[in-house]
């Protein structure tokens, strides 16, 4: 009597977890609409194709623009996994922001022929949040979840079986009569893309079959990716138009991408409509991005450095507070550029304006600066 009563306990317990699964995921999936072959499922009510971002993203690796050696590994693990008729290895993205990752997770899904459901880490708050998109997957499907270096820690070990075993790991009854249960998962593919590598657990990071770094973009990659969204949007442009707002997209597409449009809107009411190269200096400059694709904010920070502390080295926290700034809107968004065009030196005992930085403000170095380079 008493094994009946332990076995129908069991029931009851697994019957109302599934039921809640199955709640969660209905409510998600009725403010989501799919279309055409490869539906996209996301967390938020706004449908794929309406946002601006999502109208010019590329479809099929011809026509996504730079990248051309991690184009090329992915076809062939792509081939590869078709011919196997298995789920591609999951794959890592990592690198600084709007250089591509989850677009380039679409092109895959495309690719592939399967479907994408696309989430973010900080809205996997809740155990029941990662199970629910888990169960919900069928075979051959494609994860996508970005910022996955913010995943929490319980969400992350409920990913470690299912990445590895296709499985769930979960626990029913309490003390002496805990059991459990490992419930099969289909076999899926999961992307994560991450600015932050390196916050990353070993466990979870070492999952990942395939682990690429995205690269800043050519001027004449830009040029090419700013072509194609005036194209896109009907906006008449020149070449040598398209390369001056290359020139200060600071090698981000999502960059070139929003300063096409701004340009556009210049073009459109103070000129006769086409961007040109005077066009679009003329506009760049009344926005306030110079040649080198620096806004107000990088060089308020240089010459910050430069006339308040001699040039360096200074804290990333006393630049913070002088700009009023936030630490890591400094970090994440200010410093990769600055760092990577060489105006900007980070040294164990602070931030040091470059040489390059000097010449591009105009700004002499004095003797004792002259000394330290």
């Amino acid at each position: 009597m008493s094994l009946l009563f332990f076995v129908i306990k069991i029931y009851k317990l697994w019957y109302t977890f599934v039921m809640a699964i199955i709640s969660d995921n209905n409510d998600f999936q009725k403010n989501s609409k799919t279309q055409g072959k490869n539906p996209i499922v996301k967390m938020e009510t706004i449908e794929y194709d309406k946002t601006f971002e999502n109208t010019i993203r590329p479809k099929t690796f011809e026509d996504y623009i730079g990248q051309t050696a991690l184009k090329e590994t992915l076809k062939i693990s792509i081939e590869a996994a078709k011919l196997r008729e298995r789920p591609l290895d999951h794959l890592l993205f990592y690198g600084p922001p709007g250089l591509g990752k989850t677009t380039l997770a679409g092109v895959i899904a495309e690719q592939m022929g399967a479907d994408i459901k696309i989430t973010s880490a900080p809205s996997l708050e809740r155990p029941r949040d990662i199970i629910g998109i888990l169960m919900s997957l069928k075979g051959g499907e494609i994860l996508f979840i970005d910022e996955i270096h913010r995943l929490n820690k319980v969400a992350e070990e409920i990913l470690y079986p299912a990445m590895e075993d296709f499985s769930l790991d979960m626990t029913t009854g309490k003390s002496q009569t805990v059991k459990t249960l490992r419930v099969p998962l289909p076999k899926f593919t999961l992307i994560g893309a991450t600015t932050k590598a390196g916050e990353l657990s070993g466990p979870l990071r070492d999952r990942f079959g395939i682990i690429h770094r995205l690269q800043f973009y050519t001027i004449e990659e830009l040029t090419q990716v700013i072509k194609r969204t005036a194209g896109i949007l009907d906006i008449k442009i020149t070449e040598e138009g398209a390369v001056a707002i290359a020139r200060r997209s600071r090698g981000t597409p999502r960059i070139a991408n929003r300063l096409v449009k701004r340009v556009s809107d210049f073009a459109l009411i103070k000129y006769d409509g086409v961007i040109t190269d005077e066009v679009a200096n003329n506009s760049l400059d009344v926005l306030n991005i110079d040649e080198f694709g620096l806004d107000t904010t990088d060089r308020a920070m240089l010459n910050l450095i430069i006339e308040k502390y001699d040039g360096g080295p200074v804290g990333i926290e006393t630049i913070a507070a002088a700009l009023s700034e936030d630490v890591r809107t400094l970090e994440d968004v200010c410093e990769p550029y600055l760092l990577q065009s060489g105006l900007l030196q980070r040294t164990p005992r602070g931030r040091k304006v470059s040489p390059e930085g000097y010449r591009h403000l105009g700004k002499k170095i004095d003797s004792y600066q002259q000394s330290l380079f």
